[in-house]
């Protein structure tokens, strides 16, 4: 794959990835800033490493589950591995500009 090809791919899954969208809060998993990484390579693997807003958040199984099913649906990827991560914490200083406007915290 060309690197431009593997961009492609990483674009389309932060695009998946903005439509899905944390229960509790209005507003999609990435702008809330809870994917911390995204990267695909050229084995066609989805590497995401991401948090969730507290360590003891009910809906956990099924946002990683979520995270896991959509995007393996993404054209180009053939496996996904997504690491679950508290180190740095989420904080809400980590929700994009955008979403902070959108839930009225500017």
């Amino acid at each position: 794959m060309t690197p431009q090809e593997i961009l492609e791919v990483e674009k389309n899954i932060i695009y998946t990835l903005k439509n899905i969208y944390d229960p509790e809060i209005p507003v999609n998993i990435y702008d809330l800033g809870l994917i911390y990484d995204v990267e695909y390579t050229p084995e066609r693997i989805a590497m995401i490493r991401m948090t969730l807003t507290a360590p003891n958040c009910p809906m956990a199984d099924m946002l990683l589950q979520q995270v896991n099913e959509d995007t393996a649906k993404v054209e180009g990827v053939d496996s996904v591995e997504v690491t679950l991560t508290f180190d740095p914490p989420w904080d809400k200083e980590m929700i994009s500009e955008e979403a902070q406007l959108e839930l009225g915290l500017l």
